[in-house]
């Protein structure tokens, strides 16, 4: 843990020497990351102000669940930024080998090396806003127990999204040049349909967008659960976190395969004198 917090805090020098290079360059970064977030917001909240609500979700809900799934991408970017949360550049790339021949176990670079506290905050304006806003409108009570609750759908959230990348991105793996960047196609879809309640949709949409695709499992079923939309009883509860589980361990399985394939392969960027193709 001593280790971790050392590497944490190398990174976050490093990350603020990149933005504090002058009042020009970190005025033009936090400002185009707060334009970002507002655009990301824009669509749902339209909708939300036009109709009064989507749905069965009042407008206050709706920004409560814009609020919810911008926070989940901020501690994303936070964490797992610099190409960590689109980790099928690195492979696709050759720079995976940059963390193999690190002093230190591959999990715990990929852990560590993303963390981003000053670039990767661009969005917490945004959220700070909605879910306050949110919060004060709903007149919800933040308990010890409801927090708690918060807390751990948060870490689920986050556990669904990096799976689903990591899972897509042991594709370039086996095909580096095809799939370099898969990654942002699959964390464009997420992106996209995460804002929007899902009720009312069929059972197989709804099935495909808490499996196949899981955007439900990051804002929507969270959020449902946090505002008691639903008698949620405890089975149902665990539904978000016992999936987040099941995503990360499909996930590990076949990164894992991945790089036992890498092992015998190699990169394919790359000649043999050291020169990338």
């Amino acid at each position: 843990m001593a280790r971790l917090l050392r590497l944490w805090r190398l990174y976050a020098v490093m990350d603020l020497l990149f933005v504090a290079r002058g009042p020009r360059v970190a005025l033009i970064y936090y400002f185009s990351d707060l334009v970002r977030g507002a655009a990301a917001a824009t669509a749902t909240f339209l909708l939300a102000e036009r109709f009064d609500g989507i749905g069965a979700w009042t407008k206050p809900q709706v920004l409560f669940l814009l609020g919810y799934a911008l926070l989940v991408r901020l501690l994303i970017d936070s964490f797992f930024n610099y190409n960590l949360a689109h980790v099928s550049r690195r492979i696709g790339r050759g720079q995976l080998d940059h963390l193999l021949i690190q002093p230190q176990p591959l999990w715990m670079a990929l852990v560590t090396e993303g963390f981003a506290p000053v670039t990767g905050t661009g969005m917490l304006l945004p959220s700070a806003i909605l879910l306050g806003a949110a919060g004060q409108q709903l007149n919800l009570i933040f308990s010890p127990g409801w927090c708690l609750q918060f807390i751990a759908y948060l870490v689920a959230s986050i556990t669904v999204v990096l799976s689903f990348e990591y899972a897509w991105a042991s594709i370039a793996f086996w095909a580096p040049r095809a799939a370099e960047e898969i990654n942002s196609h699959t964390w464009d879809l997420l992106q996209a349909l995460t804002p929007f309640p899902l009720d009312g949709l069929s059972g197989w949409a709804l099935g495909s967008l808490l499996t196949v695709v899981p955007a439900g499992l990051v804002a929507w079923y969270p959020s449902r659960a946090l505002l008691g939309l639903a008698p949620l009883a405890w089975p149902d509860a665990a539904v978000a976190p016992a999936a987040a589980v099941l995503f990360a361990a499909f996930a590990a399985w076949i990164f894992t395969r991945g790089l036992h394939h890498y092992g015998r392969t190699g990169s394919s960027r790359y000649l043999d004198y050291g020169h990338r193709r």
